[in-house]
């Protein structure tokens, strides 16, 4: 299996002069040509990223945000389309807010808030909670109204105890969505205008272009998928690495940004067995990089991941979001691998040097 040569540096890496952050106004701030060695890039090397991105990896828009300035950019990044799981990762930002103020309760079983589903929920499943929904553990193994998840390695129905077995499945999601919008009385989407697209200054937002999906017959609980754009969602990863604040307000705070992005699932205990031969633990809807790998340049980081190729990666040790967009409607999709070579030449790009040539197999 491809994977980033991560565990041993020949060089540390720096930020180069020491220019301080800044945050887009209405338009993102490009950085071009004597002003990227600056902010401590090497041309040729970004030129590298652009060649493998042309040539190799099928990506339809890429954004690479240093301190709050566009350093790179491929592709049509204005391109509105469907951002698939990322979906979930900003659900769990949106649910900050009303855990904090009291409005959800993380610990509110499905039994109390009565959520049930087609065919019924086993009395153990109705036990799960809130937050087992929204970090992937409650042990419902329901088919949900979407696929493109882990089902399909699931435990027996009944057989876990909620909040003791990890399994990426869009049940718990979908039904975080449910839960989100019963408890708050709020709109999934017409929250994501108000406490991201709004304040950020969202280039490219189309309320109308928000629209919930699924088969409804399998599970009553539909996938609440969005449509972003790829600088779009570099904002969210601005936001994210800056902790929830932006230009001066704290939007979303400190501490449950944090929270988010602590591993509750830690790579050994990682499901199906296969991913405990990666990189990630889970934390709430976001996977953090987790383990003997999480060094360097990835110590601290953390990603959004949808199917086909959608990426939001924050990497706070070197200052970096990389937002990665791969439009489904044309017939593409950017491989796993593909994901992981861009980001190891942006990071030797960016003074960052690897221990070993790209492992292709």
């Amino acid at each position: 299996m491809c994977r980033l040569s991560l565990l041993l540096l020949l060089v540390p890496w720096t930020l180069g002069a020491q220019t301080l952050s800044v945050f887009p106004g209405e338009r993102w701030e490009r950085v071009r040509g004597a002003a990227l060695e600056d902010l401590g890039w090497s041309d040729t090397g970004l030129q590298e990223v652009f060649t493998f991105l042309r040539d190799s990896a099928n990506s339809t828009g890429v954004v690479v945000v240093d301190r709050g300035r566009v350093v790179f950019q491929f592709g049509d990044v204005e391109d509105l389309s469907y951002v698939a799981s990322v979906r979930k990762s900003i659900l769990s930002i949106l649910y900050g807010k009303y855990v904090e103020d009291g409005t959800v309760d993380l610990e509110a079983s499905l039994a109390s808030l009565g959520m049930d589903d087609v065919g019924g929920l086993l009395p153990i499943e109705r036990e799960a909670t809130v937050h087992h929904l929204v970090t992937a553990r409650s042990g419902v193994y329901h088919a949900a109204s979407n696929g493109g998840d882990n089902l399909a390695d699931a435990p027996p129905r009944g057989s876990q105890v909620p909040g003791d077995y990890m399994l990426y499945n869009n049940w718990d999601f979908n039904a975080a969505g449910a839960a989100f919008e019963q408890l708050t009385g709020r709109d999934i989407y017409d929250d994501l205008e108000s406490q991201l697209a709004t304040p950020l200054q969202f280039e490219d937002w189309d309320r109308g272009a928000q629209r919930k999906s699924g088969n409804l017959s399998i599970s009553r609980n539909p996938a609440y998928h969005m449509w972003l754009s790829t600088r779009d969602m570099a904002r969210i990863g601005l936001l994210m690495l800056h902790e929830g604040e932006w230009d001066g307000k704290q939007l979303v705070s400190r501490e449950w940004v944090k929270r988010l992005v602590s591993v509750v699932t830690p790579l050994e205990e990682m499901n199906p067995l296969y991913r405990r031969d990666g990189y990630f633990g889970y934390g709430y809807m976001w996977w953090v990089w987790d383990g003997p790998r999480a060094v360097g340049p990835f110590a601290g980081a953390y990603t959004a991941r949808g199917a086909w190729g959608q990426w939001i990666t924050v990497l706070p040790a070197v200052d970096l979001v990389v937002a990665h967009k791969t439009n489904s409607v044309y017939s593409r999709t950017t491989s796993w691998e593909s994901w992981e070579r861009m980001l190891e030449l942006l990071l030797e790009a960016r003074g960052v040097e690897m221990a070993a040539p790209y492992p292709w197999s």
